[in-house]
């Protein structure tokens, strides 16, 4: 148990929690364009971030922000950007480079009603397959999702630790309705926080140096530029020197293994969840960000009423945690599935339960929030 000197309490809102979070967690740079709903995080980070001895810049797009975000992130700073809508939409070449040349990153989306232009102001869940299978090619990626304020914050500091863990982008997918939010939170001192920072003093000398040699399941050490060692960064498939081997069938499969590998591999620890009377529950309700809210409301008047549900709560979004689910959906008569989307959640639990189970996605996409009557409605049928 923290003791209270540990402890803050603070009215934060959920972008704001966002940022604070993200200068706790070592943040050094920042590159970014303006675009609600997200803009209070640059705008907070272009006064703060200065100040902490960062550095931060405003690009002319989005494109150019993750750029200079994955350039920064090779010399070794630990570098964020965010955005919303047509911005994530405009950043998923480059996120698809990260992954290939392995460059930590955070990239904070929050989300707004689309497609298109949409509904800047209003909220929605609808990038929730865009941050798995936005771009091309078949990568694996780590994308969390918090439900409130405080967890804005907890889960940004997460996304940092797994970014310099596993040498990959992570997108931090925030609503509207979440990085608007302003509400009290209990934030934890500075010097009780866990921070993971990536390794990157190779053993070899610089000439003996192979800047992706790696086992199949393991993170390379991939020294900073500008201390010495010199190494070749593409987004072409490549070998341990960095060069392309497109060619070389061998080492492209043993390096797009090795991509999967060192995030899959990992699942149990990269998952992250919340759960609510799942015990004795008969039905249960599957839901991640700020649908927690309403189906926590729901489900504690369902309980009142007699009714056996229980609520699981997804924190990390992908990998999806298949095992979790089926787990927790074992012996279960219904599976209710409330998102700000057409169902796109409900597609992934369908794949990981057993008949007779049945899926139910409860969809709501007008751009507010579900109310928990909605969902009452769908459990008491």
């Amino acid at each position: 148990m923290k003791s209270k000197k540990h402890e803050k309490i603070e009215l934060m809102q959920g972008n704001e929690a966002c940022a604070e979070a993200a200068i706790a967690s070592g943040l050094e740079f920042y590159a970014g364009y303006p675009i609600t709903p997200s803009t209070e995080i640059m705008e907070i980070l272009a006064r703060r971030l200065p100040n902490t001895g960062g550095t931060f810049i405003q690009m002319e797009d989005e494109i150019a922000s993750l750029a200079a975000v994955l350039g920064a992130s090779l010399s070794g700073v630990k570098s964020m950007t965010a955005t919303s809508g047509p911005g994530f939409s405009l950043m998923q070449e480059n996120i698809g480079f990260g992954v290939i040349a392995e460059i930590p990153a955070v990239i904070v989306n929050v989300q707004r009603l689309g497609p298109s232009t949409g509904g800047p102001t209003k909220t929605a869940q609808g990038d929730i397959m865009q941050a798995k299978w936005g771009g091309h090619g078949d990568y694996d990626i780590i994308a969390l999702s918090p439900s409130n304020v405080e967890e804005c914050y907890t889960l940004t500091i997460a996304a940092f630790n797994f970014a310099e863990q596993f040498r990959v982008p992570v997108i931090l997918l925030l609503e509207e309705v979440i990085g608007h939010l302003r509400e009290s939170v209990v934030l934890p001192e500075k010097d009780t926080i866990n921070i993971i920072n990536r390794k990157s003093s190779p053993e070899a000398a610089p000439r003996n140096y192979q800047p992706y040699e790696a086992s199949i399941n393991e993170v390379p050490v991939i020294a900073n530029f500008g201390e010495g060692y010199r190494y070749h960064v593409t987004g072409l498939v490549h070998d341990k020197t960095g060069f392309p081997a497109t060619e070389n069938h061998q080492e492209v499969e043993k390096l797009r293994l090795r991509l999967r590998e060192k995030i899959v591999s990992h699942q149990e620890e990269i998952t992250m969840f919340k759960e609510w009377e799942t015990e004795d529950a008969d039905s249960l309700i599957i839901t991640y960000g700020s649908a927690e809210r309403s189906a926590l409301a729901a489900l504690r008047d369902a309980r009142i009423e007699g009714s056996k549900v229980g609520l699981l709560s997804l924190k990390t979004i992908w990998p999806f945690p298949h095992s979790l689910v089926h787990n927790k959906c074992e012996n279960k008569k219904y599976i209710m599935v409330p998102e700000h989307n057409f169902g796109q959640i409900a597609g992934e639990v369908s794949k990981n339960i057993d008949a007779p189970t049945k899926v139910i996605p409860i969809c709501h996409v007008d751009g507010t929030m579900i109310k928990p009557e909605y969902i009452k409605a769908y459990i008491k049928e």
